[in-house]
């Protein structure tokens, strides 16, 4: 897999550079609804399609933390685009309503113990190389995951077949057209209260 990066910044004519901020959630998201994603081995993924809940497995363990990101190449580059393990061989795109996502974030930790853990790791390209900006994984734990993967969960897809067909395109040079097929993600409007929790507006080079 190659892992040239992407530039972060982009130029039009008529106004000058912008340069992504540090930390910012980017996502596919509606109105009312968020899409996160989430790499698990077959015997999770295919039971929790058919039965869209991932507690239609008793492979899904609920006293292990899983990490949700809302970032596709940030998946794409942890999974290998599906490619890495049988254990991350199926993408699931994970579907919350946004004031239950925003309830999980309000319960976030940066650091230390907790339900909720928040990590901001480099963000990738579609190539997966690094980047300078970084990007949300939020970790949840034991108290929450139950209800989480229950009740905050409402919808369940498996996007395999995207990330090898856009992985593909990758190994192959066609970067331009992997990008194409990417998930369109914006910025998410993260209420200021969840800026503080989230540590979005700590000096750049401070994570969690």
């Amino acid at each position: 897999m190659s892992t040239q990066s992407d530039n972060t910044t982009t130029t039009t004519s008529s106004s000058p550079a912008t340069t992504t901020p540090y930390r910012q959630i980017r996502a596919q998201y509606t109105d009312t609804t968020i899409t996160l994603y989430q790499a698990y081995h077959p015997s999770i993924a295919l039971p929790a399609v058919a039965n869209q809940s991932l507690l239609s497995s008793p492979s899904f363990q609920l006293t292990r933390m899983t990490w949700i990101k809302p970032s596709w190449n940030w998946m794409m580059y942890r999974s290998g685009y599906a490619a890495k393990s049988a254990h991350q061989s199926h993408i699931l795109a994970l579907t919350m309503p946004r004031e239950a996502f925003e309830h999980v974030l309000s319960l976030g930790r940066l650091a230390g113990e907790g339900d909720v853990r928040i990590q901001w790791d480099p963000e990738r390209s579609v190539s997966i190389g690094r980047l300078e900006h970084r990007s949300i994984q939020i970790g949840i734990g034991r108290g929450i995951i139950e209800k989480w993967a229950g009740e905050l969960v409402v919808g369940i897809e498996d996007v395999t077949e995207l990330a090898r067909r856009i992985g593909g395109l990758v190994d192959e040079g066609r970067v331009e057209e992997a990008e194409a097929l990417r998930p369109v993600e914006r910025v998410y409007p993260v209420p200021e209260e969840l800026r503080r929790v989230l540590g979005m507006d700590l000096e750049d080079g401070v994570d969690g």
